[in-house]
């Protein structure tokens, strides 16, 4: 796989769902879970164990942060210690996890959550073999069917990332992640699903396409979802503008600030050009003054002024 595809997969598949109930098992596990009681003293070990691995990754955030203000003061940073000091905080909790396995085995969410764990810590190796064993102990678990597939997706076989999305939505079908995941890889991956769906290249895009849709539907106000549903619709031949302008119009109600909502007129704007819709263009156009939209933004207004010289000559009339 090429590290162009493997470095759009790292961006767009999730581990997380968006939303939680619980948000630290959420980030561990990919998936909400019922405790069986919060009393036991097997499940507040396992607890402990999570929050300190989230304490650890929190801990380990702050000095990365500290060592960068350093550098930006010219201070010398010591680089080697601070790797040092981030391994050996990551080793203790990689050995309370080995720990409690080893004295329980068969606790599905340890091998889930612990999979996790190594998978943050670059072990993708490691991070299945727990998520298989969780998968083997808990068979019912969405989470680890979602947490395999995106593996496959990285690292083949893709076919199996399929039918591993496709385990874990029927396990939960309303999980917003699920789909958005299986989404992202039949997208990237159009020529390996057209063969193993036996499908036409349009109708992998169709099928992308649903999956994408039914994401937003579960989680309605997510921006950065809504948007990457917007964009999948330049990948079809030819790309549908016009459905791809009405999903451009769905995420610019969810922009959070000017930048994202700018960035959404940048894209509206190529849009219209496209559909000769010129004068409301320049008008989306003008909303853009963000500096980093810049460039893009000078690229678009010189060619929409040229398609509206174009459409004047032909006209003999003015296009506003």
């Amino acid at each position: 796989m090429s590290d162009l595809l493997i470095g759009l997969l790292s961006a767009l598949i999730s581990t997380n769902p968006p939303t939680a109930v619980s948000n630290l098992v959420h980030e561990k596990t990919g998936a909400s879970v019922e405790f069986v009681s919060p009393n036991d003293p097997v499940e507040k070990e396992y607890l402990r164990i999570m929050t300190d691995d989230d304490a650890a990754q929190t801990e380990a955030d702050k000095w990365i942060a500290e060592s960068r203000s350093f550098t930006n003061a010219a201070v010398d940073s010591p680089k080697t210690t601070l790797t040092a000091r981030i391994n050996q905080r990551f080793d203790q909790v990689k050995k309370e996890y080995e720990d409690f396995l080893f004295s329980h085995p068969n606790h599905a969410r340890a091998h889930l959550a612990y999979g996790s764990f190594l998978n943050d810590r670059q072990d993708p190796d490691g991070a299945i073999k727990q998520w298989e064993k969780a998968r083997e102990l808990d068979p019912k678990n969405p989470a680890a069917w979602n947490n395999l597939a995106n593996e496959y997706a990285h690292h083949s076989p893709i076919t199996k990332a399929f039918d591993y999305y496709e385990k874990a939505i029927e396990l939960n079908p309303k999980e917003s992640t699920y789909y958005y995941n299986f989404a992202t890889t039949v997208y990237v991956f159009r020529t390996d699903a057209r063969e193993h769906y036996h499908i036409t290249d349009d109708q992998v895009f169709d099928k992308a396409l649903d999956l994408y849709h039914t994401a937003v539907k579960l989680d309605p106000n997510n921006f950065v979802l809504a948007s990457d549903y917007a964009q999948s619709f330049y990948g079809t031949k030819p790309p549908r503008w016009a459905d791809g302008l009405v999903a451009w119009e769905g995420a610019l109600k969810l922009a959070h600030d000017e930048i994202e909502r700018e960035g959404v007129y940048i894209h509206m704007a190529r849009i219209k050009w496209h559909l000769g819709r010129l004068s409301e263009a320049r008008d989306n156009l003008a909303a853009v003054t963000n500096e980093m939209y810049l460039t893009v933004k000078k690229t678009l207004d010189r060619n929409i002024n040229e398609a509206i010289k174009k459409a004047s000559a032909s006209t003999n009339s003015p296009v506003n």
